[in-house]
């Protein structure tokens, strides 16, 4: 049975008005699928079938089967979605049509960085490469690449909210900087395809994206904040939370990707995000205060933070989203709405 706030969610994304119709008879390959993006992105794709008959064929590329299995277990016995089951890294092949290719494989979490950074940033560099050839080969009628909007590095003042075409500094010798240069680089060799074989891509960076489905162990501290208030536990802060961040609700994020793909310009990059701040400290506060019943505190020991947690060295971050919003896109949900359905769909 299908999540009913998933639900909701699907409507609101097919309700809107973005040209869904390019999508119909289509075949549409999305990399990375168990992830937590890519799944929504596979779940709108069924929604179109079930709701606008679009006909879609889906081919969801995957590492792991068994984890594809739990993910999708209730959309089972499907016939619109077929599963590749192999690692990016290595060429991907399919022996009939691809229409629309979107790569979304990626360990966006922060736990992967130490644990395996290598693997980050094949995933990035080598499997985007990989999948720009299929896309080169199946003449596709458009490429959509997940980057990031770590890709922007450490910032000046000035440059916040942050336009596409502001760049700050990364040091390649930090690790945690495996994903954003692996990003960078994702970025360029897709630049090198539309100009070297018009292949028609086009990048999106998402900016702090939440919503159901995520994984609450997935490290990132937003995540952290939920899996709190799910289990009915008092908020444990392991900074000082001044961190301004900014959080878009994936149903808000999941239209402004689809868009980027059909309507976007080829060779360009989209910021996909809120425009709205908010600091570590407020999250926290706003979550323990959605539900009062639970009566929830929160508390800050900055003594407990993980070992295995790579801290980003970026203290504020916000997407200017002017260049998305001439598409016709902008987010909705307001970081308490967006939470607030988050939380209840781990119900």
């Amino acid at each position: 049975m299908i999540n009913p706030i998933l639900k909701e969610d699907l409507n609101f994304i097919t309700d809107s008005t973005i040209g869904w119709r390019k999508l119909e008879n289509c075949t549409v390959l999305v990399s990375g699928a168990n992830g937590f993006l890519p799944h929504y992105l596979i779940e709108t794709l069924f929604h179109l079938n079930d709701v606008k008959q679009s006909n879609i064929k889906i081919l969801a590329l995957v590492r792991n089967k068994e984890k594809s299995d739990q993910r999708f277990a209730h959309r089972q016995n499907r016939k619109d979605i077929q599963f590749l089951v192999q690692d990016i890294c290595e060429p991907v092949t399919y022996p009939d049509k691809i229409d629309y290719v979107i790569h979304a494989a990626s360990q966006a979490s922060p736990l992967y960085y130490s644990k395996d950074p290598i693997g980050t940033q094949n995933a990035n560099t080598i499997g985007t490469s990989n999948l720009l050839k299929l896309a080169k080969d199946k003449n596709v009628k458009s490429f959509l690449f997940f980057s990031s909007g770590e890709v922007y590095g450490v910032l000046q003042e000035h440059q916040i909210p942050t336009k596409e075409n502001d760049y700050g500094y990364m040091d390649p010798l930090l690790l945690r900087s495996c994903y954003g240069e692996s990003k960078r680089m994702g970025e360029n060799i897709c630049v090198c395809w539309w100009h070297q074989y018009q292949v028609p891509v086009k990048i999106v960076r998402p900016f702090h994206t939440y919503g159901p489905g995520l994984d609450l162990e997935d490290g990132r501290v937003f995540a952290d904040f939920v899996a709190d208030v799910v289990h009915n536990k008092d908020i444990v802060m392991k900074t000082d939370g001044s961190d301004v961040r900014a959080f878009c609700y994936i149903a808000d994020a999941t239209i402004g990707f689809f868009n980027v793909l059909l309507n976007g310009e080829n060779g360009e990059a989209y910021n996909v995000g809120s425009d709205k701040e908010t600091s570590i400290k407020e999250l926290a506060y706003i979550l323990t205060g959605l539900f009062p019943e639970k009566k929830l505190k929160v508390v800050i020991n900055e003594k407990e933070a993980s070992k295995d947690y790579v801290r980003s060295s970026i203290r504020k971050s916000c997407a200017d989203i002017t260049k998305v919003k001439k598409l016709n896109w902008q987010p909705v949900y307001s970081v308490e709405e967006g939470f607030k359905r988050m939380i209840l769909s781990y119900k």
